[in-house]
């Protein structure tokens, strides 16, 4: 059972890493998913929690972008018997800009969103918990990934 941590900017490559490489194996836990609940920390916990009881893996699929978020989901992990793994997408905030001005809709985000995150982005690290650390970029249409 694995519980995966992606972490990068809004449209660095999460949500389509996740459908590409996890989505048949992995139960999906995004915020994004319910944006009209005001206690998203508390339902993905609860969804977190489910998922792993039940001895599912799950893919969290926010940004994740301190150590102080990825936390409490670490902790959940282990304390589930859960392998924690963390996927950090190196993307440029330019990079990340230029896909997110493709989206349509509700997928695109305002632009203060990605410089904001951006601010507060810091790479994970090894000593966060994670049983493995591995760096995504995206090259053309395809996902590199390599371990950090």
């Amino acid at each position: 059972m694995e519980l995966i941590i992606l972490v990068g900017l809004q449209a660095s490559g999460k949500s389509t890493f996740f459908h590409e490489r996890f989505a048949e194996t992995h139960q999906h836990v995004s915020k994004d998913l319910f944006p009209n609940n005001r206690h998203k920390n508390r339902r993905q916990e609860h969804l977190l929690r489910a998922a792993l009881s039940a001895g599912r893996s799950v893919v969290v699929d926010n940004t994740n972008p301190t150590p102080e978020e990825r936390r409490p989901l670490v902790r959940l992990g282990h304390e589930h018997g859960a392998k924690v793994l963390c996927y950090y997408f190196d993307a440029s905030v330019n990079e990340c800009l230029r896909r997110n001005e493709a989206r349509e809709g509700k997928a695109r985000v305002p632009d203060v969103a990605i410089y904001a995150t951006a601010k507060k982005l810091l790479v994970p690290s090894i000593e966060e918990g994670f049983a493995e650390l591995r760096c995504v970029r995206l090259k053309g249409s395809t996902f590199e990934v390599l371990a950090r």
